[in-house]
């Protein structure tokens, strides 16, 4: 992921056929967070394919120069000279292909997926921002959105699995998570049940104050591999798509508060399971 914090404990990143997603309210910075993610596969060497279905293409690209060379975005023309000699050497690459809201499906990106395979592109990460504007395939007609969202959300997991790499996604919260301090797993419950699937869950809080200052804050709410109910504060700089993941004051010392939130948080899993 590139913040050593959060590598620490998903025992480096996301692995080979494993679904991670980011659940942010409207406006916070899902967008940049995958950008940041992709970004860091292609310092890596990787190919990352990334599906935009709200955002146009060129601003996607845009924001991964901004990424990898940290040009801010609004100087970004007038550099465009020295951000070809910045990324000009990196063995990475990133393929991204837009797509219009609610028009294309799993279906879809794994048609393409199949194509870029046969003509010999390594895909070694795939990103889609985001999973909530993806048509559901199996999901039967007339059925609610949850269960749409919960189909399109195994889909995307089935993805990793056939293509054997990681897939990340975003997805939005409900409205309790607009105005908070720090999305806990009570904050998305209702988003939970469209992620039940995954691997690796964090959500982004940033309120007013919080982008004024360039603050916010993660919150693993679920890690197969690892610790979760973890907050960190973060640095979070949209004119170069800059992440940093500060300390959390819950790694070293487990509070009583936390204890008590991690138990509130098995009992919502519990009940989700059922």
């Amino acid at each position: 992921t590139g913040w050593e914090r959060v590598d620490d404990i998903c025992k480096g990143g996301l692995g080979s056929g494993e679904l991670g997603v980011v659940i942010a309210p409207t406006g916070a910075g899902k967008s940049m967070v995958l950008v940041h993610l992709g970004a860091q596969a292609v310092k890596a060497g990787l190919n990352v394919i990334h599906y935009t279905l709200e955002l146009c293409h060129t601003t996607i690209g845009q924001r991964y120069d901004s990424c990898l060379t940290g040009v801010q975005l609004q100087d970004l023309f007038s550099l465009k000279e020295q951000i070809y000699e910045k990324v000009k050497d990196i063995d990475g690459n990133v393929i991204i292909k837009e797509y219009p809201t609610k028009s294309a499906s799993t279906n879809t990106i794994r048609a393409h997926l199949d194509k870029l395979k046969q003509q010999g592109v390594p895909i070694d990460m795939i990103i889609v921002d985001y999973g909530d504007l993806l048509k559901p395939v199996s999901a039967p007609r007339g059925s609610e959105k949850r269960h749409d969202l919960e189909s399109i959300y195994e889909e995307l997991r089935a993805i990793a699995q056939i293509f054997e790499c990681p897939v990340w996604t975003a997805s939005q919260t409900n409205r309790s998570g607009l105005n908070a301090e720090l999305i806990t797993m009570e904050s998305i419950s209702e988003a939970f049940s469209k992620c039940f699937v995954a691997d690796f869950i964090f959500s982004l809080s940033r309120t007013i104050a919080d982008k004024k200052n360039n603050t916010g804050r993660f919150f693993v709410a679920k890690n197969r591999n690892g610790k979760d109910g973890i907050p960190f504060p973060i640095r979070m700089d949209t004119s170069n798509i800059s992440l940093e993941v500060l300390e959390s004051e819950l790694e070293d010392v487990e509070k009583p508060d936390s204890k008590r939130q991690a138990d509130k948080i098995n009992k919502i899993y519990k009940e989700f399971k059922n």
